[in-house]
C-alpha cells in the first residue's frame, strides 16, 4: 500500500470485501484520512421508532389468531384497526 505525504498509508480506493473494509477501519482512525474523504449525500426517510403498548394476554392472543387468519402481521392488523378508528373519530368530530 502506498504512503501519503504525511507518511501514513493511503486509504484504499476500494475494498475487496466488507470484511477487508472492517479490518482496515478496525486498525485505522478515520480522522487520519479526512483529506481523502468526499462528502456524501444521503437521501431517504428515517423510520419512526415503534411505540409499544402493553396488551392483556387474551387480547394479544386474539390479535395473533386473527392476523394469522388474514395472513398479515399482528402489527399490521392493529395499525389498520387503529387508523380506521382514528379516521372514524375524526369524521365524527
Amino acid at each position: 500500500m502506498e504512503r501519503s505525504k504525511k507518511g501514513k498509508r493511503k486509504m484504499p480506493q476500494e475494498f475487496l470485501s466488507v470484511d477487508a473494509a472492517a479490518e482496515f477501519w478496525d486498525t485505522h482512525d478515520l480522522s487520519d484520512y479526512e483529506e481523502d474523504t468526499t462528502p456524501a449525500t444521503i437521501s431517504g426517510k428515517v423510520p419512526k421508532a415503534p411505540r409499544y403498548i402493553p396488551l392483556e394476554k387474551k387480547t394479544a392472543e386474539g390479535i395473533a389468531r386473527l392476523s394469522r387468519q388474514q395472513h398479515i402481521s399482528p402489527e399490521t392488523l392493529v395499525n389498520l384497526w387503529l387508523q380506521e378508528k382514528l379516521l372514524k373519530s375524526a369524521k365524527a368530530s
